[in-house]
């Protein structure tokens, strides 16, 4: 009986889960709705008041999901002890999570920060050089990533597969969210390795230079990058189901 309770109560949490996720998944398709086309400005205002309040309530939902995922790791691992296969099906689920940036990760690596130029007066102060050469962010996230970087985040947001770093308006969108200088990429890796791939002559932290933007970089024996917040979806691939014999 003991055993059958434990299983009922991984399936409601589990539940509990999917419910979460699916909620998440229509905030964030209502929202993508919403946007484009002309409107009044009290009907912009109303929506990015309304925006906030999703925004908000989105990271609420985060919380409550990384809560019972830890509670229902804690169940797992706890059934795991008396289940031998159970234990190696948790220990590929966590590399699979890992990969997939959904778990916040620590490791040695660098930190560097980007900064615009000086104000030049004849420009104004509405101009900013990275974001009008964002193409050399995604530059620097893809170099860092052949030098063999594991995790990357860019003002506190997860880079993933799914990543898009988009011109916006005013603004460079990361996963959908709008940022702007200065920025701080972290990035986990074999130190020596990230290093020497962004500091190579011509490389591309000298490009940046070459536009005048600052750069820093300092290398850090422990970096915490947290877990990717958005909601992974996938409209058209589908896993192959292989049936016996083929």
């Amino acid at each position: 009986m003991k055993k059958h309770g434990g299983t009922i109560f991984l399936g409601f949490l589990a539940i509990v889960i999917g419910l979460i996720i699916s909620i998440q998944i229509n905030t964030t398709q209502g929202m993508e709705a919403e946007q484009g086309g002309l409107v009044p400005v009290s009907q912009i205002r109303a929506q990015e008041t309304e925006l906030s309040k999703l925004r908000n309530e989105n990271s609420q939902l985060t919380q409550e999901l990384i809560a019972l995922e830890e509670r229902l790791m804690k169940l797992q691992e706890d059934k795991a002890k008396e289940d031998d296969s159970l234990q190696a099906i948790l220990a590929d689920q966590e590399k699979y999570k890992l990969a997939a940036g959904v778990v916040e990760v620590k490791g040695p690596g660098v930190i560097i920060t980007l900064e615009d130029p000086a104000v030049d007066e004849e420009i104004g102060d509405g101009y900013s050089e990275l974001i009008y050469r964002y193409d050399l962010i995604l530059e620097l996230v893809n170099r860092l990533r052949e030098a063999g970087a594991e995790a990357i985040s860019i003002n506190g947001h997860r880079i993933v597969n799914t990543t898009e770093i988009s011109l916006a308006g005013d603004n460079v969108n990361i996963n959908g969210t709008p940022t702007a200088p200065p920025y701080a990429v972290k990035a986990i890796g074999k130190p020596d390795t990230l290093e020497s791939a962004i500091t190579i002559r011509f490389g591309i932290l000298e490009q940046m230079r070459s536009y005048g933007i600052r750069t820093d970089m300092i290398r850090q024996d422990e970096i915490v990058i947290p877990r990717y917040s958005g909601v992974i979806t996938f409209r058209y691939a589908k896993p192959v189901i292989y049936e016996d014999g083929e």
